[in-house]
């Protein structure tokens, strides 16, 4: 049975007196964005989880973010939704927005903390909050919101600051007491998709503890994408030393398949044929990760696989966070444009790169994991994780 608005009224009113978060036992997380910023996210949605006992985590978030679902051992339940002011294909009808606020009140949440990168603005969603009767609501903004956070961190720095995305969000979390001592950012593998994932590189000949790297030659956004002539040089150079793979989801297995002709044939092509979860256990297994800046740049640093991230300079706030890596790119006056299409026509952020230059960061990351490997006193990044999955 629903509190009744005036009662909830009351509660709003304490929760902007005295803050209370340390009381909040059902927690609604609002990440509206792409898979990747989900997955940016994760060590704050732990820190909010692990900071008091009993605790109940439902994420808000895109029909993109919620097939991390099966993999988020630190949220209880995903609720998808497509928000009207993000991008996206939905039409106007506001009935599924309401119903949503519905939803939202039904759950009688304690608290509700939206996180959203620096362009982004929060009052949408705590406007929605705020109608569900959600007494502590949680945001940066760079405007005043008046009563619409009851918690409000000010967003008054260019870029951020050039703030990394997840020790952003960490820090809103710790706004309000939350902390963990685990940082990373959070994949669960499970035993099926690491078969899976195994079985498939097993009918391409690739066995069991044999060196492959993984090359994703996508990207949502055009500005974020390497060309694909320049991707297949980088291909027969890697094709040298290990056997390469590529990936994609179901829409860039057209960009895959040319990548692979203009490489020779010399990789296996996988695009278009693994689960996410089969595509997580293939990170975890692969020596390194060639990629644009995009999701599986973050799914690799949450199973502790190096990666050579083609960086486009749209942002300087999305670096895989927490395993080594190199970003590779080239410094041009139009950096940090925020674009999903290159402003100036040239893409020289990534163009200039060359490929032989790919190649070499892949191979030394690769080198250095293997040398990790081989010290027992040192095991690499994500060698714990990947072990217990």
């Amino acid at each position: 049975m629903n509190t009744p608005p005036a009662e909830r009224a009351v509660e709003r009113s304490a929760a902007c007196a005295g803050g209370g978060w340390g009381q909040a036992r059902n927690i609604l997380c609002i990440r509206l964005d792409n898979l990747g910023d989900v997955l940016m996210t994760t060590p704050a949605l732990r820190a909010l989880k692990q900071s008091a006992p009993g605790r109940r985590l439902s994420l808000l978030c895109s029909p993109s973010g919620a097939r991390l679902a099966p993999h988020l051992d630190c949220v209880d339940e995903v609720l998808p939704y497509q928000a009207p002011w993000m991008k996206n294909t939905r039409g106007a009808d506001p009935a599924p927005d309401l119903a949503m606020i519905e939803t939202l009140r039904a759950a009688r949440f304690d608290a509700a903390a939206i996180f959203t990168v620096y362009s982004q603005s929060a009052l949408p969603a705590a406007l929605m909050c705020m109608l569900a009767g959600i007494p502590r609501i949680l945001a940066h903004a760079r405007e005043n919101p008046y009563r619409l956070l009851t918690h409000w961190i000010k967003d008054d720095t260019p870029l951020d600051g050039g703030r990394h995305e997840t020790r952003r969000q960490l820090d809103l979390a710790a706004s309000v007491g939350a902390a963990c001592d685990d940082e990373s950012l959070a994949f669960a593998l499970r035993a099926e998709d690491r078969q899976g994932a195994r079985d498939r590189l097993a009918r391409h000949g690739i066995g069991a503890g044999e060196r492959f790297v993984v090359v994703h030659p996508g990207a949502t956004a055009p500005s974020r994408r390497y060309p694909p002539e320049r991707f297949a040089v980088a291909v027969r150079l890697l094709s040298k030393q290990m056997r390469v793979v590529l990936t994609g989801d179901a829409g860039e297995r057209e960009l895959a398949g040319h990548v692979d002709v203009l490489a020779g044939r010399r990789a296996v092509n996988l695009a278009g044929q693994l689960a996410l979860g089969e595509l997580g256990a293939l990170l975890a297994d692969a020596e390194v990760l060639v990629s644009n800046n995009s999701g599986p740049v973050h799914i690799a640093a949450a199973v502790g696989t190096p990666v050579a991230d083609l960086y486009a300079l749209t942002n300087p706030q999305h670096a895989p966070w927490g395993v080594a890596h190199r970003l590779l790119n080239q410094d041009v006056p139009c950096k940090y444009c925020y674009r999903s299409i290159c402003p100036e026509g040239h893409h020289a952020c990534l163009a200039g790169v060359e490929p032989a230059t790919v190649a070499a960061a892949a191979f030394e990351l690769a080198g250095a994991r293997r040398r990790s490997s081989s010290d027992s006193s040192s095991p690499p990044p994500g060698h714990a994780r990947r072990a217990a999955a």
